[in-house]
């Protein structure tokens, strides 16, 4: 079976039996919605696998971006990462961003062997998400430093972890673009 059909292969509610591939087959995702993305992270927990979720603008994507997406997706089996919405970016970093607008930023994320699944929102927060998803492991990039996430605080009252990912010193999409600038 080519890495294509096992990708294509799916169960009763459509999910990827992930647990049957191997890392190489696993080689990009694809995007969901809130409600898909619900009954798949439901479906995985039941075959006993970690599921893994993480948000962010992931605008600009650069080193340091690599690093916490692979430490996110260690902490389990299956990575889901919300993504924020051009408008959503926009209220986050300011009228001269998204740089990338969000059709380049799925289909970047949704290239890379750590991340199965995409899901957009347009909230200020992933908190719904969270909520919905009910990931075993939230976590944070390294780069947060304001008071407890609303969605730690989901993830910890039904039994799930919190985890905030190394830091990589010195990259930021925020730099980069300024090192663009004569």
């Amino acid at each position: 079976m080519s890495s294509d059909d096992a990708m294509t292969e799916n169960d009763q509610t459509g999910a990827p039996r992930l647990h049957d591939l191997t890392p190489d087959q696993r080689w990009s995702g694809s995007m969901l919605t809130i409600e898909d993305a619900a009954k798949r992270a439901a479906e995985y927990r039941q075959n006993g696998l970690r599921v893994v979720f993480t948000n962010g603008c992931f605008d600009l994507l650069h080193r340091g971006h690599v690093y916490y997406l692979r430490e996110a997706r260690a902490l389990g089996d299956v990575l889901m990462v919300g993504l924020n919405s051009d408008a959503g970016v926009t209220r986050l970093k300011g009228p001269s961003r998204p740089v990338m607008k969000i059709g380049d930023r799925v289909a970047v994320l949704t290239a890379l062997r750590t991340v199965d699944y995409v899901i957009v929102f347009d909230e200020p927060t992933a908190a719904n998400l969270v909520a919905a998803i009910r990931p075993d492991v939230y976590v944070k990039g390294g780069d947060y430093r304001s008071e407890r996430p609303p969605e730690a605080r989901i993830v910890e009252q039904y039994g799930g972890e919190f985890h905030i990912a190394s830091h990589v010193a010195g990259i930021s999409t925020t730099q980069v673009i300024a090192s663009m600038k004569p």
